[in-house]
C-alpha cells in the first residue's frame, strides 16, 4: 500500500513539474533573410544558446522553435555570414536579417579540378563575389572585375565602344611576344567564354604558381575560375533581373571653332580662305546612348536533382551615332543523384550577337582614309557636312579625307557572332572517399564581319565604286578530362590526391573575300558577286592539340600545418618536334599560426597564417606551325605567262620551346578582433625565361622574308599586393564594410637578342614615323622613346644642351644629348613609361534595414600616356585644340607651345603625359520592400536600385580618357603597346534604373 502511495505522490509530482515546465516554454517564430538583398535564407541553424533546442530554416526561411523561457538567447548561424545572438526577451516574432562573413574561413572557394576551405589555402587566390559582379550593367564580366581584385588589371581595348574586347592580366606582363591574358575556366571548361554576370554564382582568380601550376603551360598569366550558379531543393524561384542605363560620353576635347580655326591656318598659310560653316563635328556625332539588359532565371530541385536556367538580352545603343550591340544568351545547369554513388550533369550555354561598329583607333589616316573619332577631331570646323554640290564635304587641309559624320553614317561594319557550349560531367564513388569524375565538353563560335564604304564617301571609296568585304572565322573545341580524388582524414592528418588525363582541340578555319565597283550602294557586303573588281580572296586553317596529365596532394596536419604540391606535364601540337613536352611543377607551404596554443585564444589575433610557394607556370605563346619552315605565294613570269609560285618566308626551328616562368611567392593573412578587420598580403617575384621572339639577326640575304622565331629572351615581374576588409559597423539594423586592394608590379627587361635595343612603332601610317617606343635590357616593357622637348626657340643661340631642326623663332626646341649642334637620332632617347606605379580599389558599403548605398573607387597612379592625337592636332594640317590659342608669336613669346606651322609628326616629350587617375566607378543605391509588403504580392523579394558610373574623374591627362589602349590587340600587341592614344571610342557615364523581382 506504501509503495502504491508512493507512485501515486511521485506522478503527480512529475504532472506538476511537466506542466509548470510546459507553461514556462513558449513559441518562437520568424523569418530570416540576407541584410543585403532581403533574399531569404534557408538551412539557418537556430539554437538557443547553452542547450541542444534547435531547428533550421526551411526554403522560405521561416523558422519557429520552442524556448525555456523569456531570459532565453537565440544564436543564428550560416555558413558565409556572421553568427547572431538575439535575446527573446518574451516576444513571439522575430525576424533575422543576417549579415555576410567579410572573410568567412571556413567558406568553401574553387581551386582547378577541386574545392578547398579558404582556410586551407596555401596560394595567393582571391575571390570576387556574385554581388559585386552585378552592382551595375556590364556587358562583359571582366569589366566588373576592374578594381576589385589586387593584382588584377583590365583593360578595355576601345574604351566605351559598345562589344569591345577585354584583356585581363594578372600580376603584368610575362612575355612580350605572346599574349599576357589569363585563362578562363568556366564550370571546367578551359577557354570558355564567359556567361553574363547575373549567371555567375562566384570567381576565384588563381595568381601564384602553387594555383595555376594545375594548369601547367597555361597558368603563367593567371588563371579566373568561374563558378555558375546551380539550383538548390525547394520550390521552383524565378527572378528576373532588369537594367535600363542613360549614357553619354564622359569628356570631349576643346577644339578650335571656325574662326578661331581660320585664324590659325592664316597664321601658317595666309592665303587660307574660310569655310562657310562652323561646325562642331564631336557634337555631330556623339550622341545621348542607352543600354538594356534583362535576365529571367529559373531555378528548383528535388530530392535527386537540381535545375538552373536563365536567358538574358542585352541591348546597347552607342554614344557615338551608328555604333551599338545586341546580344541574346542562355544558360542552364542540370544536376542529378541518379544513384547513391553516381551524380550527373550538363551544362549548356549559347549566345547570338549583333555588333554594329563605326571605324576608331585607325592605324592609318592618310588620304582616304581615318576613323570617325580621329576624324572629328582633325576635320576642319568651317566646313559643313555637305557641299555646294550637295556631296559629302572632304578636308580643306591636310589629307584628303571624308568628313567624321559621313563615314559614321554611311559606312557599314556589322559582325554577327554565334556561341554554343555543352559540358557534360558524371561523378563516381568507388568506394567512401574515393571518386572518379569524367567530363566531355564541346564548344563552337561561328563570327561574320561585313563592311562596305559606298562610293558616296569619294576619297576613302569614290575612285574605287564602292568597296565591300566579308571576313569569316569557324572555331571548334573538344575537351575532355578525367581524374580521381581521394579523400582520407587519418587522426589529425587530413590528405586530399588528385590524378588526372586531360585532352583539348581546337580548330580555327578562316576565309575572306571582298569586290569593288559596285553599280549601286544598296546592296551593302550583302552580294559581292555585283562588284566589277574581286578581290583577293584568302583562307586559313589552324589545329592544336594539348595532351596533359597532372596531379595534386593537399595535406594538413592539425589544422594548422598545410602542404601542396602540384605537378602537370603538358604536350602541345604548336610547339616544335624537339621540345613538344614540358613539366610544370610546384609546392606551397602554410601555417596556421592562430591555431596554435599561444595564440588560439587570443582576443586580438583571430586569424594569422603565414604562407609561402614556388612553381613553374608556361605560355603557348605560339600560334600552330610556327615553329615549321613556311613559304609564301608569289606572282612570277615564266616566259610571257604570270604564274603563281612559292618562296620560302621563314625557316624551320625544331628546338623551339615553351616560355616558362618561375614564380616565388610569399603571403600572410592576417585578421583581428574576430575578423573585423582582415589583411591579405602577398609579395613576389616571376622570372620568364626562353621568350619566343623573331631573330632580327639572320642576315636578309638568307632569302627569308622573315625571321624565325627562338627562345632568346628574359623577362621578370616583382610586386606587392595587399587586401584589406574591415567591418566597422555591424548590428542588427546598420552596417558598414570596407573592402581596399592595392597592388604594385614592376616589370624589367633582362635579356634581349645579342643585348641589342628593338625598336618599335605604334604610330598611324600617316605620320611617317617609324620609332616610337623600344624594348632595351633594364628597362620596363615598351617605354617611349624619342627626343625630348626644351620648349621654344626664342631666337639667336640655342641654350646650352639644346637644338632644333630649324633656325626660326617659334620652333620646338630639343635636347642635344650627344652635344654635337644638331638634332638626329642620336639625340632619341626615353622619355616615358607607360607601366602604372599602382593601382587601387576603394568599395565602401552601407547598410540600414532595407536600404543599402555602395560607393566604388578605382584608380591608378603612374603609367605615363603618349598621345598621337595631340601630336596630329599640334602639327598644322588639321583642327587643333585651344592651346594653340597660346601659340608662340613675336609678342607672345612667354609660351611652351610652339608657333603656328605645318610640321613633321615627331615622337616627342611634348606629347607624354601622366596618366594617372581616380575615379568613381560607381555609386548605387538600393531598396527591398519589406516582406510583409512582398508577401501580400505574392512573391519572395521586389528590390529597386538607381547607380551612376564614371560620375566623377580625377585626371591631369589633357585627352578624352586617361585608360586608353591604341593598337593594343593581339599577342604582342597586347604587351608593347601600352599608353598610346589615338582615335579611341569615348568613355561613357551613366544613370541606371534597376529592378529585381523574385517569385
Amino acid at each position: 500500500m506504501k509503495k502504491i502511495e508512493s507512485i501515486k505522490y511521485s506522478s503527480i509530482l512529475v504532472c506538476f513539474l511537466f506542466s509548470l515546465f510546459s507553461y514556462a516554454q513558449q513559441t518562437v517564430s520568424g523569418i530570416i533573410t540576407d541584410s543585403q538583398d532581403g533574399t531569404p535564407l534557408p538551412g539557418v541553424n537556430v539554437v538557443v544558446q547553452g542547450t541542444s533546442i534547435g531547428t533550421s530554416s526551411d526554403f522560405d526561411g521561416n523558422y519557429t522553435i520552442q524556448v525555456p523561457n523569456d531570459s532565453a538567447v537565440l544564436v543564428f548561424s550560416f555558413v558565409g555570414y556572421t553568427n547572431q545572438e538575439i535575446a527573446v526577451g518574451g516576444r513571439s516574432t522575430i525576424n533575422v536579417s543576417l549579415v555576410e562573413d567579410v572573410n568567412q574561413l571556413g567558406e568553401v572557394v574553387v581551386v582547378g579540378y577541386g574545392t578547398t576551405k579558404r582556410s586551407d589555402i596555401t596560394g595567393a587566390v582571391s575571390s570576387v563575389k556574385s554581388e559585386e559582379l552585378n552592382e551595375f550593367p556590364v556587358l562583359n564580366v571582366e569589366q566588373a572585375l576592374q578594381g576589385r581584385a589586387a593584382g588584377v588589371a583590365v583593360q578595355t581595348n576601345n574604351g566605351g565602344e559598345p562589344g569591345a574586347p577585354i584583356a585581363v592580366r594578372v600580376r603584368g606582363n610575362t612575355s612580350i611576344g605572346a599574349s599576357s591574358s589569363s585563362l578562363i575556366v568556366v564550370d571546367g571548361f578551359v577557354g570558355a567564354t564567359l556567361p553574363q554576370p547575373g549567371d555567375i554564382e562566384s570567381i576565384e582568380i588563381l595568381k601564384d604558381a602553387s594555383a595555376t601550376a594545375i594548369y601547367g603551360s597555361r597558368g603563367a598569366n593567371g588563371v579566373i575560375l568561374v563558378t555558375t550558379k546551380k539550383g538548390v531543393k525547394g520550390k521552383p524561384s524565378i527572378e528576373l533581373n532588369s537594367t535600363y542605363s542613360l549614357q553619354s560620353v564622359a569628356q570631349t576635347l576643346d577644339l578650335l571653332n571656325a574662326d578661331q580655326f581660320a585664324t590659325y591656318q592664316q597664321a601658317i598659310n595666309p592665303a587660307y580662305v574660310q569655310g562657310p560653316a562652323n561646325t562642331d563635328w564631336q557634337d555631330l556625332i556623339y550622341d545621348s546612348g542607352s543600354t538594356a539588359n534583362h535576365q529571367l532565371s529559373f531555378s528548383g530541385g528535388a530530392d535527386n536533382i537540381n535545375y538552373y536556367a536563365s536567358v538574358n538580352y542585352f541591348d546597347q545603343d552607342g554614344v557615338v551615332i551608328n555604333s551599338g550591340f545586341e546580344r541574346f544568351s542562355f544558360l542552364s545547369n542540370i544536376d542529378s543523384q541518379v544513384t547513391e554513388k553516381l551524380k550527373m550533369g550538363a551544362n549548356l550555354f549559347g549566345s547570338r550577337s549583333i555588333k554594329d561598329g563605326v571605324s576608331s583607333q585607325a592605324d592609318t589616316g592618310g588620304r582616304g582614309s581615318g576613323d570617325v573619332i580621329s576624324l572629328a577631331y582633325r576635320f576642319a570646323p568651317d566646313l559643313g557636312i555637305l557641299d555646294a554640290d550637295g556631296n559629302y564635304t572632304f578636308n580643306s587641309v591636310g589629307d584628303d579625307v571624308d568628313n567624321p559624320f559621313a563615314v559614321a553614317v554611311v559606312s557599314v561594319d556589322e559582325t554577327k557572332r554565334d556561341e554554343f557550349r555543352a559540358n557534360l560531367y558524371a561523378d563516381y564513388e568507388i568506394i567512401e572517399g574515393l571518386t572518379f569524375k569524367t567530363t566531355f565538353g564541346y564548344s563552337t563560335v561561328n563570327e561574320t564581319r561585313g563592311t562596305f564604304k559606298p562610293s558616296s564617301l569619294i576619297t576613302s571609296a569614290g575612285d574605287q565604286g564602292g568597296i565591300a568585304g566579308i571576313a569569316n572565322l569557324k572555331r571548334s573545341n573538344t575537351l575532355s578530362e578525367n581524374y580521381l580524388t581521394y579523400n582520407k582524414q587519418f587522426g589529425k592528418s587530413d590528405i586530399t590526391l588528385l590524378a588526372g588525363y586531360s585532352y583539348q582541340n581546337t580548330i580555327t578555319e578562316r576565309s575572306s573575300a571582298g569586290a569593288q565597283g559596285f553599280i549601286t550602294n544598296s546592296v551593302s557586303y550583302q552580294n559581292l558577286g555585283q562588284g566589277a573588281v574581286p578581290l583577293t580572296p584568302s583562307s586559313e586553317f589552324q589545329q592544336r592539340e594539348i595532351i596533359s596529365q597532372f596531379g595534386r596532394l593537399n595535406y594538413g596536419f592539425d589544422d594548422k600545418y598545410l602542404l601542396t604540391l602540384t605537378v602537370r606535364r603538358d604536350g602541345a601540337s604548336n610547339f616544335a618536334a624537339n621540345e613538344k613536352y614540358s613539366f610544370f611543377p610546384s609546392g606551397a607551404l602554410g601555417w596556421r599560426v592562430s591555431n596554435e596554443d599561444f595564440l588560439k585564444d587570443n582576443e586580438v589575433i583571430s586569424n594569422l597564417k603565414l604562407r609561402a610557394s614556388y612553381g613553374v607556370t608556361g605560355n603557348p605563346a605560339i600560334q600552330p606551325y610556327q615553329s615549321l619552315a613556311s613559304f609564301r605565294d608569289i606572282y612570277a613570269v615564266v616566259g610571257d605567262q604570270t604564274v603563281n609560285a612559292l618562296v620560302p618566308r621563314q625557316a624551320a626551328n625544331p628546338n623551339l620551346k615553351w616560355e616558362t616562368s618561375y614564380q616565388t611567392n610569399f603571403g600572410l593573412d592576417l585578421g583581428f578582433l574576430d575578423n573585423r578587420f582582415s589583411l591579405s598580403l602577398d609579395v613576389y617575384n616571376i622570372d620568364t625565361e626562353d621568350l619566343i621572339l623573331r631573330d632580327a639577326s639572320i642576315p636578309e640575304y638568307f632569302g627569308f622574308e622573315v625571321a624565325s622565331f627562338k627562345n632568346i629572351g628574359e623577362i621578370s615581374n616583382k610586386g606587392v599586393e595587399i587586401a584589406l576588409t574591415t567591418r566597422n559597423i555591424s548590428n542588427e539594423n546598420f552596417s558598414w564594410t570596407t573592402d581596399f586592394n592595392w597592388s604594385r608590379n614592376r616589370n624589367r627587361i633582362e635579356k634581349l637578342i645579342e643585348g641589342d635595343d628593338i625598336i618599335l612603332d605604334a604610330s598611324p601610317g600617316h605620320f611617317i614615323q617609324d620609332e616610337t617606343h623600344i624594348l632595351r635590357e633594364g628597362e620596363p616593357v615598351g617605354v617611349f622613346y624619342g627626343f625630348v622637348y626644351r620648349g621654344v626657340y626664342q631666337g639667336g643661340a640655342f641654350p646650352d644642351g639644346t637644338a632644333s631642326f630649324s633656325s626660326n623663332a617659334g620652333d620646338e626646341l630639343f635636347a642635344d644629348l650627344n652635344g654635337d649642334g644638331i638634332i638626329n637620332s642620336n639625340d632619341k632617347t626615353i622619355i616615358g613609361d607607360p607601366n602604372q606605379d599602382w593601382t587601387a580599389g576603394l568599395t565602401n558599403t552601407f547598410r540600414y534595414k532595407n536600404l543599402d548605398l555602395t560607393i566604388f573607387f578605382q584608380g591608378a597612379y603612374g603609367g605615363d600616356i603618349f598621345s598621337f592625337t595631340n601630336l596630329e592636332l599640334a602639327s598644322g594640317g588639321s583642327n587643333a585644340t585651344t592651346e594653340a590659342l597660346d601659340a608662340w608669336t613675336p609678342t607672345n613669346t612667354n609660351t611652351n607651345v610652339p608657333s603656328a606651322a605645318n610640321r613633321e609628326k615627331r615622337i616627342t616629350s611634348r606629347f607624354v603625359y601622366d596618366g594617372s587617375y581616380i575615379r568613381l566607378k560607381n555609386i548605387a543605391l538600393g531598396y527591398n520592400l519589406p516582406t510583409n509588403i512582398v508577401e501580400k504580392l505574392g512573391m519572395d523579394k521586389i528590390r529597386l536600385g538607381i547607380s551612376g558610373q564614371n560620375l566623377w574623374t580625377i585626371t591631369d591627362y589633357p585627352g578624352a580618357d586617361p585608360e586608353v589602349s591604341y593598337r593594343a590587340s593581339g599577342n604582342q600587341n597586347s604587351n608593347v603597346n601600352q599608353g598610346f592614344d589615338y582615335g579611341n571610342y569615348p568613355n561613357i557615364e551613366s544613370i541606371t534604373f534597376t529592378v529585381n523581382l523574385k517569385f
